[in-house]
């Protein structure tokens, strides 16, 4: 079995599995979702819709984001972790979009990335959630998934993306790699999976129950 034939496996039986295909963030719109992904970093998603509620009611348009206080912001997100650097982020984000974009949140990778704080898995949900475009978002569970399913031998983020592009379908990308984070939260959990309870077992390259 090559590698896009076990992609495509794990594609149909994480579908499944996990038929409702979410983003685990909670945002009414593409720019609180931009927010709420660069909150996520080196925090947990559960953590970022605890506290999203109350900075969306206080900021709710690009302007004002773009005039906030930064200590204000601060005081919002203290609880994410390094909440300097994203407050900056955040305003700074409001700022370029609205000067450089005309007010909407850009729809592609390159773009993207050029905003302040943005990496490419955060780029990556944007085109994928916002825009519909094929899109893998290297999380730390999709990274560990496939590389213990054996679609992958590398922890970087943009090699992982880089890998998977080639072997998983342009249109199953994105859910699958929702579906990757609901799977490694509920069943493939680091250091502990429960290979015993996992839709992928027979073909996956780790598991301990074969």
């Amino acid at each position: 079995m090559n590698k896009k034939e076990k992609a495509l496996l794990a594609v149909e039986a994480l579908k499944k599995e996990y038929p409702e295909a979410v983003c685990s963030l909670t945002a009414k719109n593409e720019f609180e979702l931009l927010v709420a992904t660069r909150l996520s970093a080196q925090c947990t998603d559960a953590r970022v819709n605890i506290v999203t509620p109350a900075l969306f009611e206080r900021y709710r348009t690009l302007e004002d984001y773009a005039s906030a206080d930064v200590e204000d912001v601060e005081n919002y997100i203290r609880s994410c972790g390094f909440f300097h650097t994203k407050a900056r982020d955040i305003i700074g984000m409001a700022q370029q979009i609205l000067e450089r974009f005309d007010g909407r949140v850009p729809d592609n990778i390159e773009d993207l990335t050029s905003l302040p704080g943005v990496g490419r898995k955060t780029a990556n949900l944007i085109c994928g959630d916002v825009y519909g475009k094929p899109a893998v978002v290297a999380d730390t569970h999709l990274i560990r998934i496939t590389n213990l399913l054996g679609l992958v031998k590398t922890k970087d983020p943009a090699k992982v993306e880089t890998e998977l592009k080639k072997i998983l379908p342009p249109e199953e990308s994105n859910d699958f790699c929702h579906r990757c984070v609901l799977h490694g939260r509920a069943v493939c959990i680091a250091r502990r999976p429960k290979c015993e309870n996992c839709c992928m077992a027979d073909f996956c390259s780790s598991s301990q129950i074969k």
